[in-house]
């Protein structure tokens, strides 16, 4: 892959800012003041901005994130306000390792670690939970862009196969989770943005002795860049806690109502001289997805001793979607209901989660055209698993965690519509066992180790455990595969800068390949075997803090290298053995800068660089690199009547790139027509705002 000028310009202005920001945080030195080391006990650093320690729940148990034996990458609440804070996209590809493509605000791919790129227009490679609940549907897709983004307060992102912890989802596991305020709040934030975009969110807090509720209300709606790309979506998202002397309950509520135009992807050409426009076929019916989600959970926590607990959960979530295309409509259902049990023992050297989940789901699909049934079908699936997680601690120094599940999922498919014959037919996946360990090392005040090495697998949905003729698929595979990483976190500068690098090596087999076989028939193949390695580095730095101007500074670096290639693979009697990967590119680097000259004012720069990628398998066609650039000012209003009042104002793409962000991957062309590769992403737009909070 070769870069253009402009591309390497763009790279180049990176890494100086990137060397500015080591230099002057290694020189930028201020006074010595006190502090605690996270610990409780007293310890002197300089007056440069101390980075908070983490704690997160990634590896099923609360643990500061710097002493997890694994690769974790976190987002918190700050870190989200520094975007516009309703693109997810932005937010998720500042993650080393993570990509987010989005073609419409209802068409979306996240990847983790290279896994999940095939997958034509949504997610599902992934696992995706909400204060613990599964998001993900019985169609094994993996849909967040519904939850809005302010109504979170904290995301962890564990990457690469770890189905002892998770279950189903190869590529890793995206956990969200809504924010905990301890005091009575509220806060309005109002926001309006180009192509005729407002967003509205309002959420308030109500704090009793015992209790805590926590609610949000959002609505956000947008007229679209492109043709027929309007979208509209409103969401109520709500937490309740409440305690007792030995138990707690936890409850979770989301309800989300979404319609968006789909504009579908373009060819080379249209891409090139007409990018506003939508695929003339989808333009022409007014396609559109339109779905309502109500997802709910309550979890009960009892204390059985001071060491013992007792954690049990039910939840059920339901989904309505209707989608309306050219080629056929489709009409679907979902529903899924299950219970957890985890049971909870904390030694002084010792920690042991064991547990079970059993869960069973619904998905019935509809499809029609001009009003006139063609096809009608139900798939139920039950799935079970067993889980159990140690930590060891032999040192103070050393933590050593082993895990292992097993799990089984059995399926069922009835036809309902028999006028063609009867498709229905059953299945089990075989018993998989999961094995994870790893291992964290504390190398020095300043310096910690880690590795691990685990196993993982996808199921099929129920669109690839089907033949194109509609009949069961008894011969598809889970997708499975093994991954070791190693890592370091280094502490540096007093604790003012933090580096986590890690190297990662996955092997997969049974490739999972959704082969678009007409312009309205999926299937699913296994097709073989892929390797991804790559190395992520991760670095939060505070350049410098002064009591006044400049004030301060900070900076938040990603950077991603990886190489995803097929090692066994044929398709259509062609073999891509040695060739990339499509729909991945081979480099990321993201770069946040943080200046808040005052408590009145900040100034956030956001600057970021992806690489070139291959749009096929045979790696005939790719997609240059390309360079994007945001900026964000907010400002705070002394207020009387309130705590905090806010304006803010940015500019999104201020280079005005064109580029796309999303692409097809092995596009079909169809009659005498071009193959459509590309979803344009948004030109040079600017936003502003007003958050008031009491």
């Amino acid at each position: 892959m070769q870069f253009s000028s402009c591309t390497r310009a763009a790279k180049l202005l990176i890494c100086l800012l990137l060397a500015f920001s080591l230099t002057s945080g290694a020189s930028g030195r201020g006074t010595m003041h006190a502090r605690n080391d996270g610990d409780g006990n007293p310890e002197l650093v300089d007056s440069t901005l101390f980075i908070a320690e983490v704690v997160v729940e990634a590896y099923q148990i609360s643990e500061r994130l710097r002493r997890i034996p694994g690769s974790v990458s976190v987002i918190s609440s700050r870190e989200m306000r520094l975007t516009d804070s309703y693109q997810l996209p932005t937010l998720l590809n500042t993650l080393p390792g993570v990509m987010m493509q989005s073609g419409t605000p209802v068409t979306g791919r996240i990847v983790i670690r290279g896994m999940g790129s095939r997958t034509p227009y949504n997610t599902n490679r992934i696992r995706a939970w909400l204060n613990g609940l599964p998001v993900t549907g019985s169609d094994g897709v993996s849909s967040v862009e519904d939850i809005d983004m302010q109504s979170l307060g904290r995301v962890e992102v564990v990457k690469g196969p770890s189905s002892a912890l998770y279950g189903s989802g190869l590529g890793g596991s995206l956990n969200l989770y809504t924010p905990f305020v301890n005091r009575n709040s509220a806060e309005l934030s109002v926001l309006n943005s180009s192509f005729n975009t407002w967003n509205i969110h309002l959420s308030g807090n109500r704090n009793l002795k015992k209790s805590n509720l926590w609610s949000s209300l959002s609505h956000m709606q947008t007229n679209g860049y492109r043709e027929n790309s309007a979208y509209r979506r409103t969401s109520l998202l709500s937490a309740f806690h409440k305690k007792g002397q030995i138990w707690s309950a936890d409850a979770t509520l989301l309800v989300s109502d979404v319609k968006g135009g789909i504009p579908s992807s373009l060819t080379k050409t249209m891409f090139d001289e007409s990018p506003k426009s939508a695929a003339p076929n989808w333009n022409m019916v007014k396609g559109y997805q339109q779905f309502t989600r109500i997802l709910g959970g309550v979890t009960l926590t009892a204390r059985l001793s001071e060491s013992v607990a007792n954690q049990f959960t039910v939840f059920g979530q339901w989904n309505d979607n209707y989608e309306l295309r050219p080629f056929n409509n489709l009409d679907d259902q979902s529903a899924n209901f299950g219970f957890r049990n985890r049971l909870n023992i904390h030694g002084n050297k010792t920690d042991l989660v064991a547990g079970f989940e059993i869960m069973g789901d619904s998905y019935k699909w509809t499809l029609d055209k001009d009003n006139i049934l063609i096809n009608k079908n139900r798939e139920n699936r039950s799935h079970y698993q067993v889980f159990a997680v140690s930590y060891l601690r032999p040192s103070p120094e050393l933590l050593i965690s082993l895990a292992g599940a097993l799990n089984h999922t059995r399926y069922r498919l009835t036809d309902l519509f028999l006028q063609d014959g009867n498709q229905a037919g059953k299945y089990n996946f075989p018993l998989l066992f999961s094995p994870r360990a790893g291992i964290s090392y504390v190398a020095g005040r300043s310096m910690i180790l880690y590795a691990s090495a685990g196993h993982g697998f996808s199921l099929p949905s129920p669109e690839e455990t089907l033949l194109p003729e509609g009949n069961v698929n008894t011969d598809i595979k889970p997708e499975q595969g093994i991954q070791g990483e190693a890592g370091i976190r280094l502490h540096m500068l007093g604790r003012s800068m933090n580096i986590d690098a890690a190297l990662y090596w996955i092997e997969l087999r049974d490739l999972l390949v959704t082969k678009r076989v007409t312009e309205d028939i999926f299937t699913g193949i296994n097709a073989g075997k892929t390797r991804h390695r790559g190395v992520e580095i991760k670095m939060q730095n505070s350049i410098f803090e002064k009591s006044r101007f400049p004030g301060t500074l900070e900076s938040l670096v990603s950077y991603t290298r990886s190489f995803d290639t097929f090692t066994d693979f044929e398709d259509d009697g062609t073999r891509y053995d040695g060739n990339f990967l499509p729909g991945i590119p081979e480099e990321n680097i993201q770069m946040q800068l943080i200046w808040n000259p005052s408590g009145l004012f900040e100034l956030v720069t956001h600057l970021g660089y992806t690489g070139d990628q291959y749009l096929d398998d045979g790696n005939l066609l790719s997609q240059p690199g390309y360079f994007i650039g945001n900026i964000k000012m907010t400002a705070a209003i002394p207020a009387v009547k309130f705590s905090g009042m806010k304006f803010f104002a940015g500019v999104n793409n201020f280079t005005n790139t064109k580029y796309a962000s999303m692409i097809v991957v092995n596009a079909i062309a169809f009659g005498n027509n071009e193959p459509r590769y590309y979803y344009p992403g948004m030109p040079l737009n600017v936003y502003g705002g007003i958050s008031i909070s009491l």
